[in-house]
Parts: C-alpha cells; sequence; structure tokens
C-alpha cells in the first residue's frame, strides 16, 4: 500500500512539473543587478524555447498569443525572442503595448530596449489615448516619460480634424503633440498650415508658434503666434496677425474669436479695413459681432471714409455700426428731399449700414473739418447727423447750430442743412472783421471742389456784410434783417449778399461803427476747436 502510494505521488509531480513548464507562467526573465531595473516577465505563450548563442548570450523565443509583462505595460504580439542578460525584447506581428491603460500603441515589428527604456516600432504604427490617434511607419516611444516620437511622416486624427506633418513628438502625460515640418490640420471648416504646431488631443487645441496660414470658407488669417480651439471654436492670434475676409481686412496685435457666438475682440493698434463699405477703422480695441454685422471701437479710434482724392477722417470716444435694418426700436428721419421713408424701404448691403459716434467727435478732410458731442451717419442716405454743439468749417467759414445735418454724395459734401440758430461766419480779410449770416435754418451748398459756395438763411434772418471795393480796400459793414438771405461765394470767399423780402438794414463806414457790437447773437469764433489735419484726430 505504502508502495502504491509512493509511485502515484512521483507520477503526480512528473506531470504537473512538465505542464509547468510548458506554460511559463510569471517567470522573470533575468534577474537584474540593481533591484530598482525594470523586468521583462513572460505571462503567456502558446510555445516556449531557449537557445544559447554563447556563453554571455541566450535567447528565449515565444510563439503564439504571446502576453509579456513590464510594470504597469503590458506587450502583445504573434511571437517574440527575448534576450534574458541584456534585458531586451524583439516582437513580431500583431503588435499591440498597453501603457497603463492610458494609452495603446500598434504595430507590426518592436523593439524594446530596457537599459533605454525606449520602444521601437515599424510598419503600420498607430498610437492612440483614447482622444485621438496617431499613425506613422516609424515611431519611438519612451515608456518612462511617455513620449512617442516620428520623423519620416505620420498623420493625427482627432474627432473631425485630421493633422498630417514630417516630424512629431507625443507626450503622453499631457495628451499634446508636437508637429514639425509641413504641418497642415484639416477641420470640416478650416484648414491650416505651418511649420510647427502644437495639438492637445483632449482639448482639440491647436497651437501655433511659427508662421501659420489659416483657411476658412470665406476667410483667411496669417499669424504666427496663438491658439485655435477646433472643439469649441475659439481662436486667439497674437504678434500682429491679420484675418482676410470677403470684404474685409483686420489686423491687430491680438485677435481673439468665439465663432459659436459671433463675436470677436481685436487689442493693439487694431485696423479694419471694410472694401465693401469703403471705411477703415483705426483703435486699440475693435469688438465685432458677426452674427449681427457690428463692431464697436473704443481707445482713440479713428474711422476713415476712403474718397477719390480727399478721404474724410473721423475720431471720437466710442464708434459704433450696425446694419440699418437691425434697427427695430428707433426710427431714422428722412432727410432727404424726395426720399421714401427708411422703415419702408430696405436698402441693399453696400448702404444697410449706419455709423454712430459720440463725445468729442471730430471730423477732417482736406476741404472740410467738423466738430460735435455726437453723430449720427447713414450709408442708406449718405447724411451725416451732428448734435450738441455742432461746427463746420469749409475754407474760411464756419457753421453752427443746434443741430446739423451734412448730406454727402460719393462721399464728399454737397450740401450742409443747420436749424435752430443757425450762423455762418466767414472772415472778412486778414483783420478780425466777420461777414455773418443768421437764420433759424441755413443751408449750405459744396462745389465739386469741396467748398461753400452758396448759402442760404431762412427765418429771421440777419446779415453783417463788409463790402471791398475793386481794390479789395473796405467801403463799409452792412447790418441788415429780411425774411431770406443768400450769400454767394467766389474763390473761397464771400463775394455777394442778397436779402429777399422785408428788407431792412443799414450801411456803416467803417471807422463810425464798434465792429465787436456788429457780432451777431450765439457768435464764437472756434478756430481753436478746429482740427487743422487729420493727424490732430490721431492721439490725445
Amino acid at each position: 500500500m505504502l508502495r502504491f502510494n509512493y509511485l502515484t505521488t512521483l507520477l503526480i509531480l512528473f506531470f504537473a512539473a512538465t505542464k509547468l513548464q510548458a506554460q511559463q507562467p510569471a517567470t522573470p526573465l533575468a534577474k537584474p543587478a540593481d533591484s530598482t531595473k525594470s523586468v521583462l516577465t513572460i505571462i503567456h505563450a502558446d510555445r516556449t524555447s531557449n537557445e544559447k548563442v554563447n556563453d554571455s548570450t541566450e535567447l528565449t523565443s515565444v510563439v503564439g498569443h504571446v502576453e509579456i509583462q513590464k510594470e504597469k505595460t503590458l506587450f502583445y504580439a504573434d511571437s517574440a525572442v527575448l534576450n534574458r542578460k541584456a534585458n531586451t525584447l524583439e516582437a513580431f506581428g500583431h503588435i499591440h503595448i498597453n501603457d497603463a491603460d492610458s494609452v495603446h500603441t500598434y504595430s507590426d515589428y518592436l523593439k524594446y530596449i530596457g537599459k533605454e527604456r525606449k520602444v521601437y516600432l515599424k510598419k503600420n504604427v498607430r498610437l492612440t489615448d483614447g482622444k485621438g490617434t496617431l499613425t506613422t511607419q516609424d515611431l519611438t516611444y519612451d515608456l518612462s516619460t511617455k513620449i512617442g516620437t516620428y520623423n519620416n511622416g505620420g498623420k493625427l486624427v482627432s474627432d473631425k480634424s485630421v493633422l498630417t506633418s514630417l516630424e512629431g513628438v507625443y507626450y503622453g502625460e499631457t495628451r499634446d503633440v508636437f508637429f514639425k515640418k509641413q504641418v497642415v490640420l484639416v477641420d470640416p471648416q478650416y484648414t491650416i498650415k505651418t511649420d510647427t504646431l502644437q495639438y492637445n488631443t483632449y482639448e482639440k487645441k491647436a497651437t501655433f508658434v511659427s508662421p501659420t496660414t489659416i483657411r476658412g470658407k470665406n476667410e483667411r488669417v496669417e499669424t504666427t503666434e496663438g491658439y485655435y480651439d477646433t472643439e469649441k471654436k475659439q481662436s486667439y492670434f497674437g504678434k500682429r496677425s491679420t484675418i482676410y475676409s470677403d470684404s474685409t481686412t483686420l489686423t491687430a496685435d491680438q485677435i481673439i474669436n468665439d465663432e459659436a457666438n459671433g463675436l470677436g475682440e481685436a487689442q493693439g493698434n487694431a485696423i479694419l479695413r471694410d472694401l465693401k463699405n469703403g471705411f477703415t477703422i483705426i483703435a486699440n480695441n475693435l469688438k465685432s459681432n458677426k452674427k449681427e454685422s457690428a463692431f464697436l471701437a473704443t481707445q482713440q479710434p479713428v474711422m476713415i471714409m476712403k474718397q477719390e482724392k480727399d478721404s474724410i477722417f473721423l475720431a471720437a470716444d466710442t464708434f459704433y455700426s450696425a446694419k440699418i435694418t437691425a434697427l427695430k426700436d428707433r426710427t431714422i428721419p428722412v432727410v432727404r428731399d424726395k426720399q421714401d421713408s427708411l422703415a419702408s424701404n430696405v436698402p441693399d448691403s453696400s448702404r444697410d449700414r449706419y455709423v454712430e459716434a459720440y463725445y468729442h467727435v471730430r471730423i477732417f478732410s482736406d476741404s472740410m473739418q467738423a466738430v460735435c458731442d455726437s453723430m449720427f451717419y447713414s450709408a442708406f442716405d449718405s447724411t451725416f447727423r451732428l448734435f450738441k454743439q455742432p461746427a463746420i468749417w469749409s475754407r474760411e467759414s464756419q457753421i453752427t447750430g443746434d443741430t446739423m445735418y451734412l448730406f454727402t454724395g460719393n462721399k464728399k459734401p454737397q450740401r450742409l442743412y443747420a436749424f435752430e440758430n443757425g450762423l455762418i461766419i466767414s472772415k472778412a480779410g486778414i483783420r478780425d472783421f466777420y461777414n455773418q449770416v443768421k437764420g433759424r435754418t441755413i443751408n449750405g451748398y459744396f462745389d465739386s471742389t469741396g467748398n461753400i459756395d452758396f448759402v442760404r438763411a431762412k427765418g429771421n434772418a440777419e446779415n453783417v456784410y463788409y463790402a471791398v471795393d475793386d481794390y479789395n480796400k473796405y467801403v463799409g459793414v452792412n447790418k441788415s434783417s429780411s425774411n431770406s438771405i443768400e450769400m454767394y461765394f467766389i474763390e473761397k470767399q464771400a463775394d455777394k449778399v442778397k436779402l429777399i423780402s422785408d428788407v431792412k438794414g443799414t450801411t456803416f463806414p467803417m471807422n463810425q461803427v464798434n465792429h465787436e457790437e456788429l457780432k451777431l447773437r450765439g457768435f464764437k469764433w472756434l478756430s481753436d476747436k478746429r482740427p487743422k489735419s487729420k493727424y490732430d484726430l490721431f492721439g490725445n
């Protein structure tokens, strides 16, 4: 009985040992001299064989459903060869690296060098972190730093975005990919081309650090610094970037856009050129709303309305512009003769625009200058409406009133209309004598060169006129009143005055009158407020 038990026990141990050798469970390849050194461990293989190459080298070959572990990293392959002493691994076919369940890498060939803790992969390489997939033909992956590098072209697919480049570095800890050389990002809405770009697969954000071109359906961006969030559709461009669209160009030190809400902001010497509407805005802060086709310019803004020869320059504390058709709670009074109401006529797109300017408004052109507290300009009727102590100058003439309208055609002054306390003052010669016309309303008409050549005052009209002879010598001064007064100009100077209906007046010799007492009620010579050049509009 004892003999039977003894033989049975030997047979059980023999078969158990044979089975154990075939399965090779969790056996270290080699015990490293340094206890801190990482160890490769065979978890599974269908077949295993050992080959001693020489006294210092012994190779272990594993075939079939190979699974090898190093710390938190798992290697899978069809077959593999391990060098026990060198702590290296070479694997073939259907390779899969599971790095702590965070980064997965696939390829047809793998070589792992334990001393460097690096994996070299070739052929059909694919790396994914769950948010993006990187494909290439050659990849070096550092298990210690979780950094992957390729130098022979690669492609990253993240949701609907596709990135390609000749070189790239993947950072597993931050989920950033650093692309270099011939970088192209194709998004459903944009195509980005640059030489260097950083992309985060979790945030889906592309960061630019070199000259970059972004092309969309209707616009193009030129920048050297910034980022574009492909998921949130938000962007930032720095270092003097430019956005080109169908008819506008925006350049600024910094440009911020939120496409989802249609909002944008440009900071630092922002320049917006609108070719369609023929104007340019310069400001240190420029906010825009694409959905409403509106913008708000602040911080020393200047607006330039382009003309053939004599552009109009405007400055104010604030400019706001939007579509006339967007005005729902406000009505624009009809000021043109024979013009239908704006409410019943929708202007074409090139005329569907208004501009508001408020506080310290100043206007300059070579032929005409103006100041007021606030202004409203409508492209539909090409009219500037000037409010609160407005004044307009044309050569030697100054026109004031409670409210004034300046009518233009092709952005050139055609007529001005001052109502309530209208007063035109024109300097008579080099002395402090002033020709004056006052009325409840004043209409002034400009010639083709932009100079006033005719003025008509109505309603309790008054006039002070200094007459000169053929030798340009003063012969007297006339003060008169009538229902209507007309003044004609030649070569920028008052030349003739015509009084119409209920005329009353007196002519005084020059040396028999107090010229200060001849000044009409409301007289103010405002030359100190007159812009002397377009450069007066820039700066403080």
